[in-house]
């Protein structure tokens, strides 16, 4: 596909940014179905989400039936939606004898078996006498021939359904996890185990706790879903376009402009959204247009949208659902682990916007005229009721309330935002709900006075919202769209469950994190001999050598896996292997979880599988590869800021190692000094063209800048110096740019 071929002026409609979307992010394609069968899925689609919603706010059901009204609405939908495999004619609709609504027989005996499989725990917990099923208890362990079958059901049709949403990578590694835990006695070395017994097995996976009924599933079932309702209805009701508008009015008119606003406002939106490639589309319909008709070649425009749009996964306060899971597996408060994503994410955008200003320097692109600016007093005027939500959201969320109740209230101010005005009587009925739930928890001690007042205030105040209202199927369709969402993340999140499991009751985590230590070690005791020359230089430690390249061998089994699975599972599976192997180094467990965590989303920027960059490449019409390429050259503070912070766990500030206002602004500073080093040597551009030599130079310098240490950054200077001297004097004689 040429970079050149697409004419500058053309701007995707609607249709095509959604096919572009469903081409590229995992789940967003589904079968076409008829009009009857479309009314009853949107029906359960509604209902789906309003039991969630309902249950954040009032009380959540025993996990074992909540768990399985989500689980059953997540096999309705995706045997309604997904076909057997991808291929193009069977999502198309076509008549037959074997089809309901364009869904076929055998999907609909899936869906059956997937509800009822689904609903049984709740069903048989407490014991069912009159199948002499006794209460579960007394089954864990030793499953009777119900819980053995309708366990059985309900993996395989959890790997199916992953497998339809996600593609085959996850369910082949989820089907590897399982024959270890089968026949561990034919594994070799530190793997091998005497191999669990298949009755067991099946209980563990299918019963709570363990398994596919587990953590993995309870998040996504219990804030994740939240999350993701209140990202979709936000954006859609405004708040999308003000972070855009705003992001263009900051930087417009300067050197880049549109670039810049491309990394701003995506910056901006991942605050909201924890999807790339929903990122990707909603922000690079604007910024990848405006990019090119400034002059940046096609690739690189799509490589800035791709990686600022990345970022969304890693950008507080509504990070992926990996974030929130990472909660959990550390048992921390979700708002530690928005704290401790500050600084990282800063990093990322650092580099890209970097990027994006000497590529503009490079080529000499000027920003946009004045005139195609929106007016800052415009914006706020008609769009400021569009914030009003997040406000909501994070002053609930930072006050110590649970997630889910911030989500809820998020939503509910979302909604009241959207579709109540005061000059509108009837449309209050929103609005005096909310304030009704909330005095309503009030009196049961669920809120404090203060925070009664404040949320009964924010309600109002969204009610003076001077944009035309959102009708009930505009809202209908944002929660259907918040749905599909969903459905991909659950699929993943139940069958990683299965993984987890089988880690917990092999501990093949522990095994496995041995062997990355054992590795490392054996490695760089080979190396410090070599690179010490024989002792007689000591730059480093044995140990130290021994946690560098334990680190690269986790980046890299990191990047690779992500190739072909969602940052989610990827997290949980390479987390149970990261943190044993990285405690046993002496790295804090949000360093390491983070780290994990960071790779993960990496390897949506590196070729060859770099989903948001190909979604990217399509808006730009640019060849994929090399957009991949761009983005991936301009997310480099995302490659180095995990290493950054695992050497140096204060810039996560909230680490067990304590926070030091002086360590972590100096740490800090040299961290971000290395990006912007890095980020000259990718562009060889800083105050005038750089020469190879000099490209080397400050790529080392930026590496060697962020290892946090006075005598790295000694060294780094060092090396830089001849760069820096080269480039101050080219900057006497060539007149600046604004």
């Amino acid at each position: 596909m040429s970079d050149i071929n697409q004419p500058d002026n053309h701007e995707l409609t609607a249709e095509e940014l959604a096919a572009i979307e469903e081409k590229f992010d995992e789940g967003s394609a589904t079968r076409a179905v008829g009009p009857t069968t479309g009314q009853i899925l949107r029906a359960i689609a509604l209902v789906f989400a309003l039991y969630h919603f309902i249950t954040a706010g009032f009380g959540l059901p025993a996990d074992h039936w909540h768990m399985g009204w989500h689980l059953s609405g997540l096999f309705i939908l995706t045997y309604a939606f997904f076909p057997i495999i991808g291929m193009k004619n069977l999502f198309a609709r076509k008549a037959s004898a074997f089809r309901i609504g364009n869904i076929p027989l055998y999907d609909l005996v899936f869906m059956i078996l997937g509800v009822v499989s689904a609903l049984y725990l709740g069903f048989a917990w407490r014991g069912v006498p009159l199948l002499g099923i006794d209460e579960q208890t007394f089954r864990m362990g030793n499953p009777n021939s119900y819980d053995l079958f309708f366990g059985i059901v309900v993996i395989l049709l959890v790997l199916d359904i992953a497998r339809r949403t996600l593609g085959w990578v996850l369910p082949l590694i989820i089907c590897f996890f399982i024959s270890y835990a089968l026949l561990g006695q034919y594994f070799p070395g530190l793997l091998k185990h005497p191999g669990v017994n298949f009755r067991t097995f099946v209980s563990s996976m299918y019963f709570p706790q363990e398994g596919i009924f587990g953590v993995t599933l309870w998040v996504v079932s219990t804030i994740v879903f939240h999350f993701v309702l209140f990202g979709v209805i936000a954006q859609r009701t405004g708040l999308g376009q003000l972070f855009i508008d705003n992001a263009t009015i900051l930087a417009g008119r300067y050197t880049g402009g549109p670039a810049k606003v491309s990394v701003i406002s995506s910056a901006f939106f991942g605050t909201i959204s924890g999807s790339s490639v929903a990122n990707t589309v909603s922000t690079g319909a604007l910024t990848i247009p405006n990019m090119k008709r400034l002059g940046y070649p096609a690739h690189f425009a799509g490589g800035v949208e791709a990686a600022s749009s990345a970022g969304g996964q890693i950008t507080p306060p509504i990070m992926g659902a990996a974030a929130f899971i990472m909660a959990e597996f550390l048992e921390l408060p979700y708002t530690t682990i928005i704290i401790a994503a500050i600084f990282p994410a800063l990093l990322h955008y650092v580099g890209v916007f970097t990027v994006v200003h000497l590529m503009a320097r490079k080529l000499d692109l000027k920003g946009l005229a004045k005139e195609q600016l929106p007016k800052l007093k415009a914006v706020w005027r008609e769009g400021w009721a569009n914030i009003v939500p997040l406000i909501g959201l994070l002053v609930v969320l930072f006050a110590g309330y649970t997630p889910y109740m911030s989500a809820f209230c998020g939503i509910s101010l979302a909604v009241i935002t959207g579709m109540s005005r005061i000059k509108e009587p009837a449309t209050l009925v929103y609005a005096v709900a909310f304030i009704a739930f909330v005095f309503w928890k009030y009196l049961g001690g669920g809120f404090e006075f203060s925070m009664a007042m404040t949320l009964c205030i924010i309600a109002s105040i969204a009610t003076l919202n001077p944009q035309e209202r959102t009708k009930i199927p505009e809202m209908a369709s944002s929660i259907e769209l918040a749905v599909k969402y969903a459905l991909a993340v659950g699929a993943a999140s139940a069958a990683v469950g299965i993984v987890v499991g089988v880690i917990n009751t092999t501990g093949v985590g522990f095994r496995i994190g041995f062997m990355v230590t054992q590795g490392a070690g054996n490695l760089a005791s080979d190396l410090f001999g070599f690179l010490s020359l024989g002792g007689i230089v000591e730059w480093f430690t044995v140990q130290d050598l021994q946690l560098f390249i334990s680190l690269v061998f986790i980046a890299t089994a990191c990047i690779l896996m992500g190739a072909g699975i969602p940052t989610t599972a990827l997290y949980i599976m390479l987390v149970s292997v990261a943190q044993p192997a990285l405690a046993q180094l002496g790295v804090p467990p949000i360093a390491s979880h983070m780290f994990v965590l960071y790779y993960g989303v990496v390897s949506e920027i590196t070729p060859p599988v770099c989903t948001s960059a190909y979604a990217a490449a399509a808006i730009a019409n640019a060849n994929p590869f090399r957009t991949g390429l761009s983005a991936f050259s301009l997310g480099l503070g995302k490659v180095v800021a995990p290493m950054a912070f695992v050497y140096a766990p204060v810039l996560l500030i909230v680490s067990s190692t304590g926070f030091d206002l002086w360590e972590f602004s100096y740490t800090a500073t040299s961290c971000i000094a290395g990006v912007i080093a890095l980020s000259t040597a990718v562009v060889g551009y800083w105050f005038a063209p750089m020469n190879a030599i000099s490209r080397i130079l400050m790529a080392i310098a930026g590496l060697v800048f962020v290892a946090p240490s006075l005598s790295a950054d000694l060294v780094a200077l060092i090396i830089a110096s001849p760069v820096i001297v080269t480039q101050m004097l080219a900057r006497r004689s060539t007149p600046s740019t604004a």
